[in-house]
């Protein structure tokens, strides 16, 4: 068995508080499984300070460049910066770790052909205001950076999934046990990937 054939590809997903408490869970996962996507992993935890900043694996340098932007906003808009920096973005990474440890969540890691990617577009954009129609952000919820500001929290997105394979296999890690990780072949994998289609017809 070749692990590195692309139908063995997976990535992870943490269907956040807000998905949670707003019973779309289902929904979510529904849309995932209509692709052809197998589940290797799932479960509803609470999760730690302690993973939650493994997750995020955010240094000085991200919270500098994270204030950075956050003192330009303030001075379009004709306010003063009355920290550094790199104070803004730990308020943004702290703001972040709060959200996604204040209920819980469900953690999943999925299968497939371009596992990655695919989950990627079914998940839709960061900002569920600017997120394409027919995207689990896009169509079950309308929150934007702009109220998030407001209200100084994360922004409540729904879900979040890996930007790339590597990324997939570090988080993964923190989350599941390797044991907890289960090879199992899934009867729609013979019409997905079988070279030869044959045996259906009787």
């Amino acid at each position: 068995m070749d692990k590195n054939h692309p139908k063995y590809q997976r990535t992870f997903v943490i269907l956040k508080p807000d998905a949670v408490q707003r019973s779309v869970i289902g929904n979510v996962i529904e849309r995932f499984e209509r692709t052809g996507l197998k589940f290797v992993g799932i479960k509803m935890i609470i999760p730690t300070r302690a993973q939650a900043q493994a997750h995020y694996g955010k240094d000085d340098a991200w919270c500098t460049k994270v204030g950075d932007r956050t003192i330009a906003n303030l001075e379009k808009e004709g306010k003063k910066a009355e920290k550094a920096a790199v104070e803004y973005g730990r308020d943004v990474l702290n703001g972040l770790l709060d959200f996604l440890t204040c209920s819980p969540v469900v953690v999943m890691a999925l299968e497939g052909n371009q596992a990655v990617g695919v989950v990627k577009k079914l998940v839709g954009g960061t900002e569920p205001l600017t997120s394409d129609v027919g995207t689990i952000r896009g169509d079950l919820t309308s929150d934007s950076y702009e109220i998030a500001n407001v209200d100084g929290r994360a922004v409540r997105n729904l879900v979040h999934c890996s930007d790339e394979v590597s990324e997939a296999a570090r988080e993964i890690a923190i989350w599941f046990k390797a044991e907890e990780l289960i090879s199992y072949t899934h009867v729609q994998e013979k019409m997905l990937y079988d070279i030869n289609i044959d045996g259906i017809l009787e």
